[in-house]
């Protein structure tokens, strides 16, 4: 059984961008975000302009944030924010493990299988956080994968809105492999997807997986 207290402190801010409010503070591909919190983990899961966005990373950038990524976005984040990120970027990749600040984090895979947007060769990320004994995986833009099956979690964050992505019925079979105890639908309501893409996954999993379709945070 998942803590509700820590299902509390997950909040979704739109497309693939999460946040979960514990100690210290992560953020997960942040997009059109309000300026808040400031960041003690942010994780980047590749270098698109919507996840990797510069103007919402100095939103929450703080001059203790550990910023994880992967190559491409450590390049560009570099490049963009100069001294500002010095010594601040984690590089890791698919298979990798690392503790920053007591948080063990996984880097996973996450690519396209049937399109051409995250090739599987750019070694691309998702991620699962460990987080007051709670595992979080946050798929990034993914398909559905084989390595999905290997992914240990209480709670997946999934993409739901197809087009760069799995559709809401590809992330309902990828939660059946899954399994976890709470999956949560993400990457609709900004550039592809909408609200109807979240609840069709919803009602697919009744029965099968628990599913809690956040509001909008800010």
């Amino acid at each position: 059984m998942i803590d509700s207290k820590l299902i509390e402190k997950i909040h979704w801010l739109g497309h693939d961008c999460m946040r979960i409010d514990c100690d210290p503070v992560i953020y997960f591909d942040p997009y059109e975000i309000e300026p808040g919190v400031e960041a003690g983990i942010l994780l980047i899961t590749h270098d698109h302009y919507d996840h990797c966005s510069i103007d919402d990373v100095k939103k929450i950038l703080g001059p203790d944030t550990v910023i994880v990524t992967e190559k491409d976005s450590a390049k560009k984040l570099s490049k963009e924010l100069g001294k500002g990120v010095d010594g601040k970027i984690k590089i890791v990749a698919p298979g990798d493990t690392i503790t920053v600040k007591g948080v063990s984090i996984d880097a996973v895979p996450s690519y396209n299988i049937n399109k051409k947007f995250h090739p599987k060769s750019n070694n691309w990320l998702g991620f699962v956080v460990d987080v007051e004994g709670v595992r979080v995986y946050h798929a990034g833009d993914t398909d559905l994968i084989p390595e999905m099956s290997d992914i240990n979690c209480d709670v997946a964050l999934l993409p739901v809105s197809g087009t760069y992505v799995m559709t809401a019925e590809e992330a309902v079979e990828a939660a059946i492999n899954i399994n976890p105890g709470l999956a949560i639908p993400m990457h609709y309501g900004a550039l592809v997807g909408d609200e109807g893409d979240a609840e069709r996954f919803r009602k697919m999993l009744e029965g099968k997986v628990d599913v809690k379709v956040l509001n909008k945070s800010i």
